[in-house]
């Protein structure tokens, strides 16, 4: 194992990380001797702006995006109070009133000032926030944070099996860390507008480590080698040279990889359940964390430098050895693994895993996807990064046929096949196997990590909507947005199940700023709950059709404000961080004079960077009334805006969504956020919609159903309602009904078909629409949510899409244990 990748893990400012001294205190836990050994500057994990600019296109604006802006106090407060109203009754919107006005006239300005301070000079107000936030995270990632993407199949049919399909995907991926490192990639945009790119270089060669203090993010953004995890066991080897250049072509990576499949199925399963330690990966964070320090704790075992391979890797590639069924299997298997136990050994997938990078998986059968740490990357970034692999395995297959065919980058590596063999310098390209010193009470860790993680997996259910009736071509055609549209089927769905609305989540991009991440759009408005009051009472489809454009109108506007950074959530939650921060100091020196911590660390320190005025010791507020920093109020006592139910409902979300894909994507997903919510990850497409839910067995399946049967029904609505043309009609066809007379047809024979070809008007055949299609989840109307008519029997039944087989039945590899060999 060479020596360099004990030397090279460093933290995310891009330094290298000092080695650790000979003579250390043997009383410290190797975590805490592996921080000390930092500088102080790299132990701010990720807010500060480590990014050193380079000649190149991909960070060239960065200098140029303004930073994020700290909304008015009194703005968000009113957006506060808005969000909520449709979650309360009148008592609660009364209390609520009272709360904020309290915060207003008292702490409210205090700590609004105290941010203004504590961003000066900073990148973001929010950003270490945001990540102390994720790293102080004690449960398990698997499930609570990691979200996943579901490839499209590879349209070229040799590739969809196991080896191909990997090794093509890691070429592509392999291009794609090429073009960020050697800062080629174009950099996003948004109408014409460059957006951050700093999460790209964030990427790759990432870990989370876990520690007794909460994690740290780590970064060698040198690394060369990949990972691959095949039946639990783990493998690595070189992919690029020190120039950041491939040094395998695809067919060296296929041959790499078929060794590794061999190599891992002459290991019994028993052995290999024994040794898959990248369960433990799926712990508690705390409990993670002590485990770690057991594995590296023996000076003369392998597991640290083995730790240290896996952590320091540009990703992991995961190699399963089972074939989902169907679309809802795949999406359980990319996010979370299977759970099959036989005889008391665990052979599902979910061994086969390591949560804390990112991870490239790859079934039996050629299906593929992507599961990421989220900490420091949002899904925009992944999914540009999987949308340009997809994109590039298209490209490589048509240059195999035309050698003029375009390529996605703006410069490749040389043919590995035909470089001077000393020009690769120190790689080494063949697999080498890790292994792990499984002392005994690691042994016993590992079996109750999968156990826990089995329940995890089993505590949760995923269901999968294909719904190809109609997407975002028939969406916009009516005049709606895509998103906003798909948004308010969910409170439609939701709301003719259970008769009221939940706080719904929704994240708005705000990369227009720099180390921008996200804002909180609401989606439960006084206007989405008129509508699904409207569309389940009694009433005429024009009145119905009105009530939802009004609703996605003001969602859209949400929107629009949110993607500004002019949301209420990001900024309240700024001011939560900066009280706690304050009764930490107050509570830690009672005389402290400074207000709050600049350095980015969770823990307080003295701030060096404190603001002045012309009266040495005060700051005036936006209100112009003076602040005294030298002898702040105390503030041990939480504010009433915090203290009231309203806070705690905002921060329980139930219906948690997501709209983040694009045709490169079959599915994307997460868990849910709360015991007794939904997490939805959805694609609108040109003509279809995909969606994949999850919850804790809260009827998915159910919820699923009648977001099916909302569409059908509001397709009918807008058909009834819509004066022109379907939208299917094309334009050649528009002008060939202008006028049938007097046009060169009338020398043709035969007669015309008027068919949905020519495109059905709005008032053709609905009795035929009303038997084709279901109504919503069987019910009838509500009002209030209230069940004002009984099951109506559909004569027909709906035919729905069936899901695609994806491969065979899962076969056991191995000898199967009995649980007293365990």
């Amino acid at each position: 194992m060479p020596a360099r990748y004990s030397k090279n893990f460093i933290s995310l400012n891009g330094s290298i990380a000092s080695k650790q001294p000979p003579n250390v205190e043997m009383d410290r836990s190797p975590a805490e001797r592996l921080k000390d050994s930092y500088p102080a500057a790299e132990k701010e994990p990720l807010a500060s702006d480590g990014l050193k600019q380079k000649p190149g296109i991909t960070f060239a604006a960065q200098d140029k995006l303004e930073r994020l802006p700290i909304p008015e106090l009194e703005d968000s407060c009113r957006k506060y109070q808005a969000v909520l109203k449709p979650l309360q009754s009148q008592r609660q919107q009364n209390d609520t009133a009272v709360a904020v006005q309290d915060f207003l006239k008292g702490e409210g300005p205090e700590l609004h000032a105290r941010l203004k301070k504590y961003a000066t000079g900073k990148t973001s107000y929010i950003e270490q926030f945001w990540y102390d936030s994720y790293l102080n995270f004690d449960n398990p990632v698997v499930l609570n944070l990691n979200p996943f993407f579901l490839f499209e199949d590879d349209p070229t049919p040799a590739r969809n099996n196991q080896v191909t399909r990997a090794a093509s995907l890691v070429i592509s991926a392999l291009c794609f860390v090429r073009a960020v490192r050697k800062e080629e990639l174009p950099p996003d945009t948004l109408r014409g507008s460059p957006l951050c790119m700093y999460q790209y270089s964030r990427l790759f060669g990432t870990a989370r480590v876990p520690t007794e203090n909460g994690c740290q993010i780590a970064q060698d953004a040198g690394a060369r080698h990949i990972v691959v995890l095949c039946k639990g066991q783990f493998y690595w080897f070189d992919v690029l040279d020190d120039n950041n250049e491939l040094v395998m072509t695809e067919k060296d990576l296929a041959l790499n990889l078929n060794v590794i499949v061999a190599d891992a199925e002459e290991t019994p399963i028993q052995e290999a359940a024994k040794g898959a330690v990248g369960v433990l990966s799926t712990e508690n964070r705390k409990i993670w964390a002590g485990l770690r320090d057991v594995l590296t704790r023996e000076e003369d075992s392998n597991n640290a430098e083995c730790l240290n391979i896996v952590d320091s890797a540009i990703f992991v590639l995961c190699l399963d050895y089972t074939e989902p069924r169907t679309g809802a299997e795949l999406c359980t298997n990319m996010l979370c693994g299977t759970s099959e136990v036989v005889k008391g050994v665990q052979i599902g997938t979910c061994t086969n895993r390591w949560y804390d990078k990112m991870q490239i998986i790859v079934c039996k059968n050629g299906s593929a996807g992507i599961n990421f740490e989220h900490t420091g990357v949002d899904g925009h970034t992944v999914l540009r990064m999987a949308s340009d692999v997809y994109t590039d395995t298209i490209l490589r297959f048509a240059k195999s046929i035309n050698g003029q065919a375009p390529s996605l980058w703006t410069s490749t590596s040389p043919d590995p096949s035909k470089r001077d063999p000393d020009s690769f310098g120190d790689v080494s390209t063949t697999p080498h196997k890790l292994e792990w010193d499984m002392l005994p009470e690691l042994n016993t860790a590992l079996r109750f990590a999968e156990t826990r993680l089995a329940d995890l997996i089993q505590q949760n259910e995923f269901e999968i909507l294909e719904f190809a009736g109609y997407g975002k071509n028939f969406i916009t055609s009516m005049g709606f947005s895509p998103d906003a549209f798909v948004q308010m089927a969910f409170q439609a769905a939701y709301y003719g199940l259970y008769g009221r609305v939940e706080n719904t989540y929704e994240p708005a991009m705000t990369k227009i700023f720099l180390h921008g991440r996200t804002e909180s759009i609401r989606a439960a408005t006084i206007e989405s709950i008129d509508f699904v009051k409207t569309f389940w009472a009694d009433h005429a489809p024009q009145a119905k059709v009105d009530a939802l454009k009004k609703a996605t109108q003001k969602h859209t506007t949400l929107t629009k404000e949110c993607a500004k950074a002019m949301g209420q959530d990001r900024h309240l939650y700024a001011l939560y961080c900066v009280w706690q921060r304050a009764v930490d100091e107050e509570g830690a020196e009672a005389a402290s004079s400074n207000g709050m911590s600049s350095n980015g660390y969770s823990s307080p320190a003295e701030d060096q960077n404190k603001p002045s005025s012309s009266d040495g010791d005060l700051v005036l507020n936006e209100k112009g009334n003076a602040i005294d920093y030298q002898h702040p109020r105390p503030l041990q006592q939480m504010p009433a805006l915090f203290a009231d139910s309203g806070w705690d409902k905002i921060n329980n979300t139930i219906l948690s969504t997501s709209n983040c894909g694009n045709p490169a994507l079959r599915h994307f997903g997460f868990g849910p956020t709360s015991g007794d919510g939904f997490g939805i990850g959805y694609i609108i497409k040109e003509e279809s919609i995909s969606i994949c839910a999850s919850s804790k067995h809260r009827q998915t399946k159910r919820f699923m159903e009648a977001i099916e049967s909302y569409f059908l029904e509001i397709r009918k609505l807008l058909r009834l309602v819509q004066k022109s043309k379907s939208t299917h009609s094309s334009r050649v066809r528009e002008v060939e009904g202008k006028g049938e007379e007097g046009t060169r047809d009338q020398g043709r024979r035969g007669k015309a078909i008027k068919g949905d070809v020519a495109g059905k008007g709005p008032d053709d055949n609905l009795e035929a629409d009303e038997d084709d299609e279901d109504g919503l989840g069987g019910y009838g109307f509500f009002d209030a949510g209230m069940l004002l008519q009984a099951l109506k029997v559909n004569q027909e039944e709906n035919e729905r899409p069936s899901e695609k087989a994806v491969g065979n039945a899962r076969r056991a590899i191995g000898k199967k244990l009995r649980l007293s060999e365990y």
